[in-house]
């Protein structure tokens, strides 16, 4: 089990959404006296250049970071979860529409869609949670229409429709079981990619705006500077990667229990 990456990932919640409670120190607090200032005792992982801390900035920077990435991939997954166990079980007419609309997400590159879509309005976390769900769940989707259409050949399947047995029925207590480690893959996955979609949105000034901040608007903040102030840019740049890396392995561990359980069954 990858205790380390599950350690890192209570770490990183713990210290966006608890830390600010134990460090006291204004996230918004400009101070002309401290701008661009190295780590130190004063300031743990220096100053921007506006003279504001980073430390607290990262704390509360996690919070809309997180916050994105975790209710994004919830919604883009479930999304992909009742489409797919849907066009699995239907197949016919629906199946047919369903590989029409995927096959059109899929036709544009997702991350110049969400660009697209992004720029007619006016970003913030709930926006893009909305947006980068709307561009996400694609992946999701085939892996789970092809699971389901194996599941709907099963014998058991056949049986339960000839004794006219409620579809909707069938769909949550036979399918959902099945379908629920492969489900939570994509989640893990749609987390990390849902942070980098936003960070990378934030850098190029598309995402969230001012006053809100995120990992991304704080390392666009630094691009500027980056020769003469590395830490405004690294440490925000750390953090994404610890939880985009850790996330990785975890989805590597929960599809090698899902190969190892097929291969079993």
């Amino acid at each position: 089990m990858p205790k380390f990456s599950i350690f890192i990932l209570l770490f990183v919640f713990g210290f966006s959404f608890l830390g600010s409670f134990i460090y006291g120190v204004d996230a918004y607090n400009l101070d002309s006296s401290a701008i661009l200032l190295p780590p130190s005792l004063d300031n743990f992982l220096g100053t921007d250049r506006l003279g504001r801390d980073i430390l607290a900035r990262l704390m509360e920077g996690g919070k809309v970071s997180l916050i994105i990435g975790v209710g994004s991939a919830f919604i883009a997954s479930f999304i992909g979860l009742v489409f797919g166990s849907m066009a699995g079980y239907f197949r016919s007419g629906f199946d047919k529409a369903f590989v029409v609309t995927v096959d059109l997400f899929l036709t544009f590159p997702t991350f110049f869609l969400l660009l697209a879509l992004v720029s007619y309005v006016n970003a913030s976390a709930w926006v893009l949670i909305v947006i980068i769900s709307i561009t996400g769940w694609m992946t999701t989707a085939r892996l789970i229409r092809s699971e389901s259409f194996r599941i709907t050949s099963q014998p058991f399947i056949k049986i339960l429709n000839i004794a006219n047995v409620s579809k909707v029925k069938i769909l949550f207590k036979y399918y959902a079981p099945i379908l629920a480690p492969i489900y939570f893959v994509s989640f893990t996955f749609g987390v990390g990619g849902a942070i980098l979609a936003e960070s990378g949105l934030s850098f190029l000034g598309l995402g969230i705006v001012a006053p809100q901040m995120s990992w991304g608007t704080i390392l666009s903040g630094g691009k500027g500077v980056v020769e003469i102030a590395w830490w405004v840019s690294f440490f925000p740049g750390l953090m994404i990667f610890l939880v985009t890396f850790s996330l990785i392995n975890i989805s590597n561990y929960l599809q090698q229990l899902t190969n190892k359980k097929q291969i079993q069954n």
